[in-house]
C-alpha cells in the first residue's frame, strides 16, 4: 500500500465509512450514470476526470470526489490509468 492510499484509507475510516478499491487503464470510460447512494471517492494513483451538469472534476492522487445521490455523472480516465478508493454513504 503505498502513501497515498494509506492516508486515503485513514480518511473513510475517520468518517466511519469503508472503501473499496478499484483501478482502470489509461483512456477507460465510465458512460452517464447515477447512484442512489453518495459517493465519496479519493484517487490514491493516476488521474480521472468526472463530467458533471456542474463541469469537469480533474483529479489526481489525493484528489477527493463527493457526489450526492442522483447526480449524473460520467468519467474519463487519464493517460497513465487509475486507482481509487470509493465508499457510499447512506
Amino acid at each position: 500500500m503505498n502513501g497515498s492510499e494509506q492516508a486515503a484509507r485513514e480518511l473513510f475510516s475517520a468518517e466511519g465509512l469503508e472503501p473499496h478499491a478499484w483501478s482502470n487503464g489509461p483512456g477507460d470510460r465510465y458512460s452517464i450514470h447515477t447512484h442512489d447512494y453518495d459517493k465519496v471517492l479519493v484517487c490514491v494513483a493516476g488521474s480521472i476526470t468526472f463530467h458533471t451538469p456542474d463541469g469537469d472534476v480533474a483529479l489526481e492522487a489525493g484528489g477527493r470526489l463527493d457526489l450526492a445521490a442522483g447526480t449524473p455523472h460520467a468519467a474519463t480516465v487519464g493517460p497513465d490509468g487509475v486507482d481509487c478508493l470509493e465508499a457510499a454513504r447512506w
